[in-house]
C-alpha cells in the first residue's frame, strides 16, 4: 500500500493591514450636560467654592465702584476671583495668563468662572490688590481652626526662607547711575508730554500709555534713589567699609529688592519670607515679608502678629540660630515667652556655651542654661520637622517660586495666596466640617 503524500506546504503571504480605530472629529455629539455636571461631588474645586462662599468678604466688596443703577459695568463676584487663585495656589499655579488659559479650558476652572468671562489683566491685577483683604482671610480661616481645636499657637516654630525676585541684577544702579537716569526720565516724560500735542494722528489711547509708561518709570527711579538712602545708612552702621565692589545700589525694576545669601551660598537679590506654624498641627499661623537679609529682630514682630491674628498667647517659639538676638530674648522672656534657640558656639576652645556670660540679663543667662538641657534640645528638635517642610511644601507645590511680581506688597499678597491653599489643602475635611 503506498504511504500518503506529506500535507503540501503552503507560503504564507503578506500580513493583512492593522486592524486600527481612527480618530473621527467631524461626528456631531449630543452633550446636554451643565456645568455642575463636570465635576464630582467631592472635587477640590467644589472644596474650595464651599469654603470662599462661608468667609466675611467684605473687605473685597467694599472696593467696587459699581453701585446700584449707576453706569458702568458690573464688577465680577470677589468668590470667583478667590476661588481661582486660592485653587491654582492648591494646584501651584502661579502665572495670570496659565490661570486665564486654564479658566478657557480646563473643567475646574470653567466651574468656578460659572460662565463668567476674566482675563489674564483683571486675574494679575486682583492677586495682589488686597494685601489687608488677604491677610484678614488667614484670620478667618485660624479662627475657625482655632475655635474648633484643631490648631494652636501654645507652641510655634519660626523659619525665614529667600526667594528670588524678579529684578535682574544688572539693574541695581550706583547713586550717580541713579540720579542721571533720574533727569534722563524728567527729560523723556517732557519730550513726550510736547509730542503728545503735535501728533495729531496718535490716538488718545496711545498718548496716555506712553506717558503712564514714562511716568512709571521715573517713578521706579525715584523708588530706587528713596531705597538707596536706607541702604547707604545700614552700610554706614557695619563695621567693614563697603568696598567699590560692594558700594550701595538699588534696583530699577523693584527698588525694595536686596541682595541675599542663598541656600547654594550665592548672593542673589531676593526677599526674606518669614513664616510662624503650630508645632502641633503644622498650620501656617503668621506670614511676613521683608528685605532684611538676616533674620535677627524679626522673632518679635512675627510673636505679636500671630498673637493679635488668633487672640492666643504664645508661650514658647521656636527658632534657628540665625534669629540670635539677646535683646528679643529679654522682650520675649518680659511678654511671658519661652524662646528655644541655639545659642552661638563661642569663639574660646572648649568653652560651655551654656554658662552666663559677662552683660547677660537674666532671661539670656536662663536661656543659655536651658538650652544645654536635654529636654530644650527635645523641644528645639521640632522646629525643623515642621517649619522645614512647610518651606519646601509652599516652594514646591504652591507657586511660592521666584517672584512674577515686584514690591514687598505684592510679594506678601503671593505668599499670603500660597499660605492660604497650604491650610486648605491640610485641613480639607476639618474646615468643611466646622462650616457646615
Amino acid at each position: 500500500m503506498d504511504e500518503p503524500l506529506p500535507p503540501r506546504r503552503v507560503e504564507p503571504g503578506p500580513a493583512p493591514p492593522p486592524r486600527i480605530r481612527h480618530a473621527n472629529r467631524q461626528q456631531m455629539l449630543m452633550r446636554p450636560c451643565s456645568l455642575e455636571d463636570l465635576l464630582p461631588d467631592d472635587h477640590d474645586a467644589r472644596t474650595v467654592w464651599t469654603l470662599v462662599s462661608s468667609w466675611n468678604l467684605d473687605r473685597f466688596l467694599d472696593t467696587i465702584r459699581a453701585r446700584g443703577e449707576q453706569p458702568g459695568r458690573a464688577a465680577t463676584d470677589p468668590r470667583i476671583l478667590i476661588s481661582l487663585w486660592l485653587y491654582a495656589a492648591i494646584q501651584g499655579v502661579a502665572s495670570a495668563r496659565e490661570l486665564d488659559r486654564l479658566c478657557r479650558e480646563s473643567d475646574p476652572f470653567r466651574w468656578i468662572c460659572g460662565q463668567v468671562s476674566v482675563n489674564y489683566h483683571t486675574l494679575s491685577d486682583f492677586r495682589v490688590a488686597h494685601k489687608e483683604a488677604l491677610d484678614d482671610l488667614l484670620t478667618q480661616m485660624l479662627t475657625v481652626l482655632i475655635q474648633g481645636q484643631a490648631v494652636s499657637v501654645i507652641r510655634i516654630a519660626q523659619d525665614g526662607t529667600r526667594v528670588r525676585v524678579s529684578a535682574a541684577t544688572s539693574s541695581f544702579k550706583r547713586r550717580d547711575t541713579l540720579e542721571q537716569a533720574r533727569q534722563k526720565a524728567r527729560d523723556h516724560l517732557k519730550i513726550i508730554a510736547r509730542q503728545a500735542d503735535r501728533l495729531e494722528d496718535t490716538t488718545v489711547r496711545r498718548k496716555k500709555a506712553e506717558h503712564r509708561a514714562a511716568k512709571e518709570k521715573l517713578e521706579r527711579i525715584e523708588e530706587a534713589l528713596k531705597q538707596l538712602a536706607e541702604v547707604e545708612q545700614a552700610k554706614a552702621q557695619q563695621k567693614d567699609k563697603p568696598s567699590k565692589r560692594n558700594e550701595p545700589r538699588a534696583s530699577t525694576t523693584d527698588p525694595e529688592a536686596r541682595f541675599m545669601k542663598m541656600p547654594d551660598r550665592g548672593t542673589r537679590p531676593a526677599f526674606n519670607v518669614q513664616l510662624a506654624v503650630d508645632t502641633s498641627s503644622r498650620a501656617i499661623v503668621g506670614v511676613d515679608v521683608t528685605n532684611a537679609g538676616s533674620d535677627a529682630g524679626l522673632s518679635e514682630p512675627m510673636r505679636e502678629q500671630v498673637e493679635e491674628r488668633t487672640g492666643q498667647k504664645v508661650e514658647e517659639q521656636l527658632l534657628d540660630g540665625g534669629f540670635v538676638r539677646l535683646e528679643a530674648i529679654t522682650q520675649a522672656a518680659a511678654a511671658g515667652t519661652t524662646i528655644y534657640m541655639p545659642p552661638p558656639k563661642s569663639r574660646s576652645k572648649g568653652a560651655d556655651p551654656s554658662k552666663r556670660k559677662p552683660g547677660d540679663t537674666e532671661a539670656v543667662a536662663e536661656w543659655r542654661k536651658r538650652m544645654g538641657t536635654d529636654q530644650a534640645k527635645k523641644i528645639y528638635r521640632q522646629r525643623g520637622s515642621t517649619i522645614e517642610p512647610v518651606n519646601g511644601d509652599l516652594k514646591t507645590h504652591r507657586g511660592m517660586v521666584p517672584f512674577l511680581v515686584r514690591g514687598l506688597n505684592k510679594a506678601k499678597c503671593v505668599v499670603l495666596w500660597a499660605a492660604l491653599a497650604y491650610n486648605v489643602v491640610h485641613f480639607r475635611q476639618t474646615l468643611l466640617d466646622l462650616v457646615g
